[in-house]
């Protein structure tokens, strides 16, 4: 048996997360399931300007329920190992 932590349990979640945007990416063109394809969006982009050294960072998040999905069945594995 493995032993069970957070940093398996966060990339598990992670994969998840990746493996339903794939599928829900695959998906798109069936307009049957457009509600579980459709990402919600969201962007920060905090900057940094200090005459001398400019600093920009973005971070884009699009969830979508394929990606819900793939998360939960990623922590359903997790708990079956």
């Amino acid at each position: 048996m493995m032993k069970k932590n957070g940093w398996i349990l966060f990339l598990f979640i992670i994969l998840g997360l990746v493996g339903g945007a794939l599928i829900a990416r695959w998906l798109e063109p069936v307009p049957g399931i457009s509600f579980l394809t459709k990402p919600i969006e969201t962007t920060w982009s905090p900057a940094l300007d200090l005459y001398v050294l400019s600093l920009q960072f973005t971070m884009q998040l699009q969830i979508s329920l394929f990606s819900i999905i793939g998360a939960v069945a990623a922590i359903w594995l997790y708990r079956r190992m």
